[in-house]
């Protein structure tokens, strides 16, 4: 294995970190409207209160690593998606003023004000990060110079739009779970029945996705004909959605959590099996595409980089995972609470 597939691994799992943290996050808020009840509210706020702001460290911390190691990956991704990512961070910051304003008038109006942003944002921001993703299977037109040549009305294909729908399903799912493990009562048996809704809705979008990435994107399937073990990520994920409701059903949320977190590694795994060696797709010109050699720093970079990643992750792990041990266990509104 070298550097540069080594360093392709690293940005992917910098990248889950994020989706698996943040995904949740945004669960919640795109849940946050379904009840109208002030302190079934604040709850969903404070299960996320001293977390989400750590989980977004992924996402900063994968886009760093995008910059060191692919920056010609980097630069062609961002002047591409320009508008949408800046729609992306306008949501990730109406997201978190949201969490921080909401709470600081009693007044009723004020707060749904600031209930509806924390919805719309978590929404938009799943939704843009599924239409990125649907975009980078199915590929966008690249000059011999990697310059993109498209508008943005060219990225909201429907292929794009139903990943992005597919990924505000299972972020919900995931949110949902994560309501379920970190609430108890009322709200506990909102979430269980927010489960199972959300999961049907996952079931469907993640269907059609399969359906139309088969018709449509076969090079997107290529790889798994080429080498059929590859199949047992599929399977896995499979069984990993497969054992939520049984989790669910046995009262055991937190193994429900894993097999929904399991669900979204394998979900990354099968699209970076589907890219692999490609980081960027060009289409209807494939010559044109960035590869992990073509949109790679030079290798003296990538190794100093993955001496500087070898101390640093095992840090932002490390922090991680205290804050979570820290905050464990069930929400309870407290006087500092949101």
């Amino acid at each position: 294995m070298d550097l540069n597939t080594i360093w392709f691994l690293l940005v992917g799992v910098l990248f889950f970190g994020y989706a698996l943290l943040d995904g949740f996050d945004f669960g919640v808020g795109m849940l946050h409207l379904f009840t109208r009840t002030d302190a079934h509210r604040r709850i969903m706020l404070n299960s996320i209160g001293p977390v989400w702001d750590g989980n977004e460290v992924w996402l900063v911390t994968g886009g760093g690593a995008l910059f060191a190691a692919f920056p010609n990956v980097y630069a062609t991704l961002f002047s591409a998606f320009y508008i949408p990512f800046m729609l992306l961070l306008t949501a990730l910051i109406f997201r978190a003023v949201s969490i921080e304003f909401r709470s600081k008038q009693e007044s009723t109006a004020w707060r749904r004000v600031w209930d509806s942003g924390f919805a719309i944002g978590s929404f938009l921001a799943s939704m843009l990060l599924g239409v990125l993703v649907g975009n980078l299977a199915w590929g966008i037109p690249l000059n011999p110079q990697q310059e993109y040549l498209g508008s943005l009305l060219d990225l909201l294909h429907p292929y794009a739009l139903l990943v992005g729908i597919t990924t505000v399903a299972l972020f919900m799912m995931h949110g949902a779970i994560y309501l379920a493990l970190k609430t108890e009562g009322d709200l506990h048996d909102k979430a269980r029945d927010w489960i199972r809704n959300t999961m049907i809705f996952f079931i469907i979008c993640y269907a059609l996705t399969t359906m139309a990435t088969l018709l449509y994107v076969p090079r997107m399937a290529q790889p798994f004909r080429d080498h059929p073990a590859f199949g047992l990520v599929a399977l896995l994920n499979m069984l990993a959605i497969a054992n939520i409701p049984r989790e669910i059903y046995h009262k055991r949320d937190f193994n429900a959590f894993l097999s929904s977190c399991l669900a979204i590694l394998c979900l990354m795994a099968l699209l970076a099996i589907g890219l692999f060696p490609k980081m960027i797709p060009s289409v209807p010109t494939p010559a044109n595409s960035l590869d992990i050699w073509s949109g790679a720093s030079s290798p003296a970079t990538l190794r100093t980089m993955l001496i500087i990643a070898l101390i640093g992750m095992p840090l932002v792990l490390g922090y991680t995972f205290s804050i979570y041990w820290v905050f464990r266990g069930k929400v309870k509104l407290e006087q500092h609470s949101y």
